[in-house]
């Protein structure tokens, strides 16, 4: 079954809403350009009160290397989400400050992409569009003869998550604006996504 994670919670009724519906993976963003960012303080609240059966994942976009390991150790968040220029060097040097799982986004424009996305050593990647956050989606088809399970994300709502399970099979999916109303968080939606990817 395609898991789904919930990115961009920033308030105690996000965690809330996640705890009633059991996504695998929620996301806290820290790059400070995103309207989503949240402080590591306030993420520390939060993971706090999430069900301890979902992963917080930690967005970062080139962040220094020693932050993303200190927050992995301290267990604010479980996962680390690279989605800057970040480098195989780079992975590389996180590696050896934390056995935490490693997600790596990359932007998919064309088939040419992907190859460097087959190579990556990161335990999970991430396909989007352009830089993400965006809340638009790329073209799947360019994902017809790819190999590699991957994260979804880019343009994902309730109205084309079917479409979406179907064209693709996702290891998971990566959902944000999809989500809101307004820019926040909506339960409605969230329970509309997960019944979907469900079938409940």
């Amino acid at each position: 079954m395609t898991k789904v994670k919930f990115c961009g919670l920033t308030r105690e009724c996000d965690i809330e809403y996640a705890n009633r519906l059991l996504p695998e993976y929620i996301g806290f963003v820290f790059a400070e350009k995103s309207r989503r960012f949240i402080s590591s303080d306030q993420a520390k609240t939060l993971k706090r009160s999430l069900d301890t059966r979902i992963s917080a994942v930690g967005v970062f976009v080139n962040e220094p290397v020693e932050q993303v390991a200190l927050l992995l150790n301290q267990r604010i968040i479980d996962l680390a989400q690279l989605h800057g220029q970040e480098d195989e060097a780079y992975i590389g040097k996180l590696r050896t400050l934390t056995d935490k799982p490693i997600i790596k986004a990359f932007s998919v424009a064309k088939v040419p992409d992907l190859s460097a996305v087959e190579k990556s050593s990161a335990d999970y990647i991430l396909l989007d569009n352009d830089c993400g956050g965006t809340g638009k989606s790329f073209d799947w088809n360019l994902l017809c003869s790819f190999q590699r399970q991957f994260f979804l994300a880019g343009g994902i709502g309730p109205k084309n998550i079917e479409a979406a399970l179907t064209m693709v099979h996702p290891y998971a999916i990566d959902v944000s604006s999809g989500i809101e109303i307004d820019g926040v968080k909506d339960y409605s939606k969230m329970e509309r996504l997960m019944k979907a990817v469900r079938k409940d």
